[in-house]
């Protein structure tokens, strides 16, 4: 996603919210809950947006971490600023400079949350600025791990639900969903010069990476891409039963985020698995669809 020109470095961050492939604080949620979520959110979109080199021309992100502007031209640099002044939520000696910090830091203290979930999102970014291709499957998985699982795992932690089961079932379901995301935007990614395909595949289905920078995917292509989309289907398959075990909005929530993975898998399959000209996009019937499929499983 690209950064936009923003004299307030938290707003535009927390606009792209409704860009979400799943609903990220549905209007059904209680206000508190919606404003936890959405402190939760921002802090992911920044870090994200810190990682990709989409933040605004005028660096006010870099000038509230306390950075002058050859220091934000470097990410890494960027990124420790940001886990500097991440510590400040949790310490309390000094009040956060970003605002989106200072934003986070009563989520943080109602819930009690610890610092290793925003860590982990840090880590992965930083990844994202050393490691540009995944050799295995397992890898990515690994990788996963750090950019997405830890979002579910705070969005149980602030519904008070979590559990070792449900976390595993919502490792799944954060895998899976950034497999999704990782499909919509090989274009996007190659053009920062970053491949989420594993190379194992890759070679599988005799797919180059100058094939990847085509205008349009060829069959061989597609048929990587068809092959990525079932594993992340499989990956969705073994997180749904958290949908079923917990009771209320929650449960609509949960439903809302497994149905957005699953309504972008099948808008990439009509698109014929080519995402190449950008990602096809759900239609809503398709989506409220598969939000009635996530309801009815069972556990």
């Amino acid at each position: 996603m690209g950064g936009k020109n923003r004299k307030d470095p938290s707003r535009a961050v927390l606009d792209q919210a409704r860009d979400e492939n799943f609903p990220v604080a549905p209007f059904f949620l209680p206000k508190a809950w919606r404003t936890d979520l959405m402190a939760v959110y921002g802090y992911a979109r920044l870090v994200d947006d810190i990682g990709d080199g989409d933040l605004a021309p005028g660096g006010a992100d870099a000038r509230a971490l306390g950075l002058d502007q050859e220091q934000a031209a470097d990410r890494l640099v960027l990124l420790q600023a940001f886990e500097d002044d991440l510590h400040r939520v949790f310490d309390g000696s000094e009040t956060p400079r970003h605002p989106l910090l200072r934003a986070l830091q009563p989520t943080v203290r109602k819930h009690h949350l610890e610092p290793g979930p925003f860590l982990g999102l840090i880590g992965a970014n930083r990844q994202d600025q050393l490691v540009s291709r995944y050799a295995t499957y397992e890898e990515l998985l690994d990788y996963c791990e750090l950019s997405a699982n830890p979002v579910g795992r705070l969005v149980l932690q602030l519904a008070g639900v979590a559990t070792e089961q449900r976390i595993a079932w919502s490792d799944a379901i954060c895998s899976g969903l950034q497999i999704v995301e990782h499909l919509q935007d090989i274009a996007e990614d190659l053009a920062r010069d970053r491949i989420y395909l594993p190379a194992e595949d890759m070679k599988r289905f005799g797919v180059s990476e100058a094939q990847l920078a085509r205008p349009a995917a060829d069959k061989d292509v597609r048929a990587l891409t068809a092959f990525e989309v079932e594993r992340a289907n499989e990956l969705l398959d073994q997180g749904a039963p958290l949908v079923g075990s917990v009771h209320g909005r929650l449960k609509l929530l949960l439903a809302g985020f497994v149905a957005g993975g699953r309504a972008a898998l099948k808008a990439i399959a009509a698109a014929g698995y080519d995402t190449l000209p950008g990602p096809p996009k759900p239609t809503k019937p398709v989506l409220l669809r598969e939000v009635g499929a996530a309801l009815r499983k069972k556990r």
